[in-house]
């Protein structure tokens, strides 16, 4: 491991794109505390401490506590993981962008150019909400909007979205000039960023004896064990030995030999979660704009913490977890790209047999990546409840952040091997997410 990260000095490209990944990173961090004008971010801030059990709290943890300043990040880049979830959608429904997606380079252009378009009209749309929303709200400590109007709102907007356009660029740059996928990086560093404040007030609990020092290691083992399970589940993937028969073209003899099918245990991979998380928080964030003994009473009952909220959250990241695989994994297109290049699985036939051997097999492994998921979303709630946890620790957050490194990581060590370097693992090369 120590040979790996020297290693990264002997390579300059290497070193040049690590040297960008954290500069942009940094700029990254500084716009987060660069207010919004027009806003009392001390009004602001009492509104949002109340928020954390809202669809507002997960907001701020993806935007890496931009909306509790209400800075020009606010928004994050959740609007464009957004469009790319709605556009990947779209694709198996709309012909056209199926065929877009099959053309190549320039058909993944093209998708870019419209997941691009989608972000910035979802930035309006949640722009003029934000501002429309903070005009009605009153704080103990004065109105949080300033100057309310429709120039308030018209800047808001514009702000706003400025921010995301910037964050989604800034993205691109990481992934073109930089180390691993820049979106993921920039959703790595908010969450990261809240780490040392969690540990920080961790140690003074223990440091003033209301938290015993033994409970503190438990729970320490604990962590180091869960991110453990997450990267062995990251990594697992089921292989389906695949066998290409011999083909002579002229003088040449093609195919013969052995491979196999990864299918990998998560290949949802966090996308349930933050749908289940959204949908679940819904009726909390409701109920804070429309005081009703219906919407309290649903929004108790649905609260972060509550058995009928645990419950529906394991049902919801189950069913996504099936849903987004079927969505995004055709077992029919794999099955008929296996047999024109004349492959097979050994003891069933190609073409609609192994479609269905294909299905059967991953409907067995979503299962057990389904469970492993909702364990991990559920363990803050059993941290927090059972062992009196000062901070978050777990769910959706902790899935990116293992997931994220594991790429980034696996990136830096493709281009150690690249160039006759050994990597961070000298008996065999790391396998990536996507086996």
């Amino acid at each position: 491991m120590i040979g790996g990260f020297q290693n990264i000095a002997r390579v300059p490209e290497l070193k040049r794109r690590i040297l960008v990944t954290g500069l942009l990173l940094i700029v990254y961090r500084i716009g987060i505390h660069v207010p919004t004008p027009g806003i009392n971010t001390l009004a602001l801030k009492s509104i949002f401490d109340a928020q954390a059990g809202t669809l507002f709290g997960m907001i701020d943890m993806f935007s890496g506590g931009a909306l509790d300043r209400f800075s020009i990040f606010t928004l994050g880049i959740m609007p464009y993981i957004s469009a790319s979830i709605i556009l990947q959608l779209l694709t198996v429904v709309i012909p056209q962008l199926e065929k877009l997606s099959k053309e190549g380079e320039l058909g993944r252009r093209k998708i870019t150019q419209y997941t691009r378009y989608g972000t910035v009209l979802l930035s309006i749309i949640q722009g003029f909400g934000i501002a429309v929303g903070l005009e009605s709200i009153q704080a103990g400590v004065g109105s949080v909007v300033y100057n309310p109007g429709w120039a308030f709102r018209i800047m808001t907007v514009l702000t706003l979205t400025s921010g995301t356009a910037f964050l989604m660029w800034l993205g691109e740059q990481i992934t073109e000039r930089g180390i691993g996928n820049g979106i993921s990086l920039i959703i790595f560093t908010g969450i990261v960023a809240r780490f040392p404040s969690g540990l920080t007030r961790t140690l003074l609990l223990v440091r003033t004896g209301e938290m015993n020092i033994f409970l503190a290691l438990l729970i320490l083992v604990l962590m180091v064990s869960v991110v453990a399970i997450i990267i062995y589940f990251e990594r697992a993937h089921r292989r389906i030995p695949v066998q290409y028969a011999r083909r002579v073209v002229g003088r040449r003899v093609y195919g013969g030999q052995s491979t196999h099918l990864p299918l990998k245990v998560n290949t949802a991979g966090v996308i349930p979660a933050i749908f289940a998380s959204s949908i679940l928080l819904f009726p909390a964030t409701i109920a804070k704009f429309i005081v009703h003994p219906i919407t309290q009473a649903i929004s108790n009952a649905l609260a972060p913490g509550r058995l009928m909220y645990e419950i529906f959250y394991v049902a919801f990241i189950i069913f996504f977890c099936y849903f987004y695989t079927a969505v995004t994994f055709n077992p029919v297109d794999v099955a008929d790209n296996m047999k024109k290049q004349g492959g097979f699985v050994p003891g069933i036939r190609p073409g609609k047999k192994t479609a269905e051997y294909i299905d059967k097999i991953l409907t067995r492994i979503t299962l057990g990546g389904a469970i492993y998921v909702s364990a991990i979303c559920v363990l803050p709630s059993i941290l927090i409840s059972k062992f009196n946890v000062p901070f978050y620790f777990g769910g959706t957050g902790l899935l990116i952040v293992v997931g994220v490194a594991l790429d980034t990581i696996q990136q830096i060590e493709s281009h150690l091997i690249t160039r006759h370097y050994e990597g961070f693992l000298k008996k065999g090369k790391m396998k990536g997410r996507r086996g």
